[in-house]
């Protein structure tokens, strides 16, 4: 997508805890973390696993596979330059299905998405003044082989 393309979105916090899901993206990875012990994804970020309770958590980069768990197409732009209709989506990571992210489903027309759709992780690239470059995850339609 051409620089010109991105819309304008309000930007994450680059803390320490996330940086590594915002910056990913610029070597094509979704990094979520996972403890180190029991092997168990967590997300939103957080400092101790709740399985185990382990403090033994370090980034990971998942495969970026998920399914559409839910979803909801929306008309009205909250932001400058929303390109009309646009879907949110709940989608469960294949590595975990109870590891849910919320994102957008691009690349696809609105009424073509599906609870139960296979998609993949692309990413949209930003420049933040004070934070740097970051990149947004979001899901479009896994392409057919």
């Amino acid at each position: 997508m051409a620089e010109v393309d991105v819309p304008v979105r309000i930007l994450p916090e680059l803390t320490d805890r996330a940086r590594h899901f915002w910056t990913g993206g610029e070597f094509g990875e979704l990094r979520i973390l996972r403890c180190q012990d029991c092997g168990y994804y967590l997300h939103p970020p957080a400092s101790v696993c709740p399985k185990d309770r382990s403090r033994n958590v370090l980034p990971e980069a998942v495969s970026g596979r998920a399914v559409v768990a839910t979803y909801t197409v929306n008309y009205q732009a909250w932001m400058p330059n929303m390109q009309l209709p646009y879907v949110v989506a709940l989608v469960s990571l294949v590595e975990q299905p109870e590891l849910r992210l919320t994102t957008q489903i691009i690349n696809c027309e609105p009424t073509k998405v599906s609870t139960g759709m296979e998609v993949s992780v692309t990413f949209e690239h930003h420049h933040d003044e004070i934070q740097g470059d970051l990149w947004i995850p979001l899901f479009e339609p896994v392409k057919e082989a």
